[in-house]
Order: structure tokens, then C-alpha cells, then sequence
């Protein structure tokens, strides 16, 4: 199933477009900018870079690394990439104040040249439990097992200190550019992309299959490899506040254009905002406790509406759906989760919004037809002759057949009770009443 929705908000979104490689003369450098947090779309935009950079040639590809981490399957597809890269891939930290945590620490120490300007600092690569509970002691060291096996598969053959690398995940140590220096996890301090061209040209490199390159960069084009729009836009919809705030106008769309049909433009975009958001938690961690719970925060709003409760099941809908917002995204850094400003600023205006659309379908459900032959029950008219198995009335300024189980005197007032086709069934009302 998540395939099929991803495959499917992909065909909405378009076709990726191509990208034609360069024809300058030189070399050239792909530089790629991965200012952004670690998940499976920017995992394909740096793929793509990679690949981009092997069908034209190119001298090296740098990444321009600016991340707070991110999912381990989409750091992993990262690293596996960058290893295997045809293409010398240069990583650098910067320009000063960036970081490359968490994730992002093993996507630096994974390049042929890791890189990191002054005043950057990298590390703190510990496996962060959920926001839906803590894991268990036993659990949580066969995580750190694991992804520190992983960070040794490659950081020892880069010769890059795997002991005090280790220390990073373990204890979630963290290092500025000086101290990843001195402890032998990068290569250079470097400034800028021209400091990195002057210093490395003509460097020999030793790539991950053991054979060697000679960076000829000296005078390089460096080409910007950037996302195209399907790319950003999947990327904006991965934060899980904008897929929450998605799924929820989607919801409230499609229940509009279900209740109202022919309105069209909140069907729409509750569709394509549904679809939208699915998407985003197809990729992003996502806990059942958390969507059940928003799914019992709507129907506590759609019961209030039906069953006036004082506000008691409004409040609880508003609990309910703040609840599960918070625990929606089991996501390892804050960036990755539902933060507690956005759940409050939608879980009382989607509940208020809700109450008030449920309360009028229920009211109209109710409410008496006035018009068409339905509309006739219940109208008051006037004995135009005397009534008993037969007769006529005047109702609405028209003359129908009539009859009544009693016999009304001729001018007396009646009150519809039934229709029979075209004939009616009256009742004897008095003249207060009536």
C-alpha cells in the first residue's frame, strides 16, 4: 500500500525532468547542496547528483553539508552511494555556524575527502528514542551495536580513527572543525570551495575500492546541481508539521464534498491534500497510536456536534487530536516531529470548523421540506366543502381532493396529515391552534 501511495502522488506532482549534462570545456566539479534534513527525498537528490556527475565526467563532486541528521535507512542509502561513487566526492561542512549531526556525521566521514570550515562542529550521533516512549535498555544497545558496525565498515578502511569515532554514537560526543582535525576524522580545515580547489589539486586520493585518483581540479567549473520543483516540494511536505496540517484540511475537504456534492474545489483539494500527506507519512516514522488518536479526536468533534454534550466531547476531541499529533512522528530529532505550536494552532480551530459543519448537515436532516409535495405536511388550509370520505380543501391558494377519518364541517380549518397521490388526508384543527 505505501508504494502504491507514493507511486501515486508521484504521477500528481509530474515527471522528473532531465537534466543535460554540461558541454564546457575543463573540468568541472558537481556541487551539491544538502542543506536539509536527511530523509528519503534527500537522499534521491543526492543519488541523482552522484549519478549526474558520473555521466559528465566530472573532476570530483563536493557536498555542501548543513544537517541537523535524520532517518538512518535514508543516511545509510547515502552513505552506500558516496562509497560507491565512480566520481572522487568531496563532503565539507560550512560555511561557519552549519553543523553535520547526528546522520550527518556519518555521511562526512563517509567521502574520499571530508571537509569542514571553521566554526562548524559535527558529531552527537547517538540513536535518539521516540517521541511515542522509551526503548528498553536491551533494545537500544543492539541499535548502537548496529550502527556503529556500521560506522566502522567504512571509517576504518578511510583510516579515520573508528575508536574516537565510535565515541560520537556512544556517548554522543560532539567536535568542532579543530578537534574532528586533530582527531583524524577529516582531512582539512578549508574555507571555501576555491580554498578546497587550491589545496587539493593534484592530491592523490585513495577511493574506497582501494585504487587511486589524482585530483585534477586546478581552474574547475563548478556546476550546481540543484533539486527540481517535484524534489522541493516533497521535500517541503516531508516536515511533519506541514503533513499533519495536509491531512487534516484533506479530511476536512473530502467530508465537505461529501456532504455537499457539486461544490468540487474542496474535493479537490482535500484529495490532492490527502494524497499529499499520505505520501509523507508513507516515508516519514510513523506511530498507529498517534493516527488512531486524531482519528478519535475528529469523531468526538462529529458526536458533539450530534449530541450536544456541553463541551465535554469538544474538549476531549481537542485532547485527542493534540495527543496524537505530539506522537504522530516517532522522528529521531525535533525537526523530524510534530512540535507542540503547531497541534495547538489547528487542533481548535479543525474542531470548532468541524462542530460547526457536522452541526448543519444535522440540522438540515432535521429540518422540515418546504417545498415540493413533502412540503404539504403539516400545512393549515380550509374546508372548502364538508369532508368525510371525500371532499376538498384549500391549501396553498389551491383546491385538492381530500377526505378525514371525522367529518369536518364546510370553512372549518384542516391541517395536512398525509398524501395519497393527489389526494390528501385532513385533520379538524381549531382556530388557535391553527
Amino acid at each position: 500500500m505505501g508504494m502504491a501511495v507514493g507511486s501515486v502522488a508521484f504521477m500528481v506532482l509530474g515527471i522528473l525532468p532531465s537534466r543535460q549534462p554540461s558541454n564546457g570545456q575543463g573540468p568541472v566539479i558537481v556541487q551539491i547542496e544538502l542543506a536539509d534534513i536527511v530523509h528519503p527525498v534527500s537522499a534521491e537528490f543526492l543519488l541523482e547528483g552522484l549519478e549526474y556527475a558520473n555521466q559528465i565526467n566530472a573532476a570530483a563532486v563536493v557536498v555542501r553539508l548543513d544537517t541537523p541528521g535524520g532517518l538512518v535507512d535514508s543516511m545509510r542509502d547515502m552513505v552506500e552511494a558516496i562509497l560507491a561513487s565512480p566520481v572522487p566526492v568531496a563532503v565539507w561542512v560550512g560555511p561557519s555556524g552549519v553543523r553535520a549531526a547526528s546522520a550527518g556525521f556519518f555521511i562526512l566521514l563517509s567521502a574520499d575527502l571530508a571537509l569542514m570550515a571553521s566554526g562548524t562542529n559535527t558529531g552527537a550521533a547517538h540513536p535518539v528514542s521516540s517521541l511515542g516512549g522509551e526503548i528498553d535498555e536491551v533494545m537500544e544497545q543492539k541499535i548502537v551495536n548496529d550502527v556503529t558496525a556500521f560506522l566502522r565498515s567504512y571509517v576504518t578502511k578511510r583510516e579515520r580513527n573508528p575508536e574516537l569515532a565510535e565515541l560520537a554514537v556512544t556517548e554522543s560526543q560532539s567536535f568542532t572543525a579543530e578537534e574532528a582535525l586533530e582527531a583524524g576524522f577529516i582531512d582539512a580545515v578549508v574555507g571555501d570551495i576555491p580554498d578546497l580547489i587550491q589545496r587539493f589539486d593534484g592530491t592523490q586520493v585513495r577511493r574506497f575500492d582501494d585504487s587511486t585518483v589524482t585530483l585534477a581540479i586546478e581552474g574547475a567549473t563548478v556546476e550546481m546541481f540543484e533539486m527540481n520543483s517535484r524534489q522541493r516540494l516533497l521535500s517541503m511536505i516531508m516536515n511533519p508539521n506541514i503533513a499533519l496540517v495536509l491531512g487534516l484540511v484533506g479530511m476536512l475537504g473530502l467530508y465537505m464534498e461529501i456532504t455537499n456534492p457539486g461544490m468540487i474545489f474542496p474535493g479537490v483539494i482535500g484529495g490532492i491534500s490527502l494524497l499529499l500527506a499520505l505520501f509523507a507519512f508513507n516515508l516519514l516514522p510513523t506511530n498507529l497510536t498517534g493516527v488512531l488518536l486524531i482519528l478519535l479526536g475528529i469523531s468526538l468533534f462529529v458526536v458533539e456536534a450530534m449530541v450536544p454534550s456541553y463541551g465535554v466531547l469538544g474538549m476531549g476531541g481537542v485532547a485527542a487530536l493534540v495527543a496524537g499529533g505530539l506522537m504522530l512522528v516517532d522522528g529521531p530529532i525535533p525537526q523530524l516531529r510534530v512540535q507542540w505550536g503547531t497541534v495547538l494552532a489547528i487542533a481548535i480551530p479543525i474542531g470548532l470548523i468541524t462542530i460547526f459543519l457536522v452541526r448543519l448537515v444535522v440540522v438540515s436532516h432535521r429540518k422540515k421540506s418546504v417545498t415540493g409535495r413533502s412540503g404539504m405536511i403539516g400545512e393549515v388550509g380550509t374546508a372548502a366543502t364538508e369532508i368525510y370520505k371525500s371532499g376538498k380543501v384549500m391549501v396553498h391558494g389551491e383546491y385538492w381532493g381530500a377526505h378525514s377519518r371525522n367529518p369536518i364541517e364546510k370553512g372549518e380549518k384542516v391541517r395536512v396529515v398525509k398524501l395519497n397521490g393527489l389526494d390528501i388526508e385532513v385533520e379538524i384543527v381549531s382556530e388557535e391552534t391553527a
